[in-house]
């Protein structure tokens, strides 16, 4: 497996909607944790796009995730590829090889959109710790299909370091103050 790396990398996150992040279990940490890779992905100039599940109907994401994204696009597939997401991705980062992907529910929208990204020739890097399920045995399902699929099961500490590669990266300091931060 390869190690994500910044210039090649854009990250999505997937239907952290205000409707549904109350039935999601630990959504509090699931979304700190996301919210933290979108910011430490500015600070990288790393895209970060989004995505919402039937928008008119859930509502928009929580405003912490919208405020973080370059972009939203909203869809009626469970994966968010049929919906335009692929081509999305290009106009953000043409080289774009690499997703780092988390989001609600882990076994439905979040998991049916990387396989789609996998599909589609990309490195799919899952964040299990910025995702989240109603039931903690859904989330594990999905994380295990997923990595027999061919994804990457990582944290959001480890995408970060990755993306750094270096403690003397210009913007080490940066993104280690935001995970300070975070506790």
């Amino acid at each position: 497996m390869d190690v994500v790396h910044a210039g090649a990398s854009a990250l999505v996150l997937v239907d952290y909607q205000a409707r549904l992040m109350p039935a999601i279990h630990d959504a509090a940490n699931v979304t700190a944790n996301a919210v933290l890779l979108a910011r430490a992905a500015q600070v990288l100039d790393i895209p970060v796009l989004a995505t919402e599940q039937n928008p008119s109907g859930l509502g928009p994401n929580l405003e912490q995730i919208r405020a973080a994204c370059a972009r939203t696009l909203p869809k009626t597939h469970f994966d968010a590829c049929a919906d335009g997401l692929v081509e999305a991705l290009h106009d953000a980062r043409p080289t774009c090889s690499q997703v780092v992907i988390a989001g609600c529910e882990a076994h439905v929208c979040m998991m049916q959109t990387a396989l789609g990204l996998i599909r589609a020739g990309k490195r799919v890097w899952v964040v299990a710790n910025a995702s989240g399920s109603r039931r903690p045995t859904d989330h594990a399902a999905a994380m295990s299909r997923l990595a027999q699929a061919g994804a990457a099961i990582v944290t959001h500490e480890m995408v970060l370091f990755e993306w750094l590669d270096d403690c003397m990266h210009p913007r080490f300091r940066d993104v280690l103050d935001l995970v300070k931060a975070a506790g």
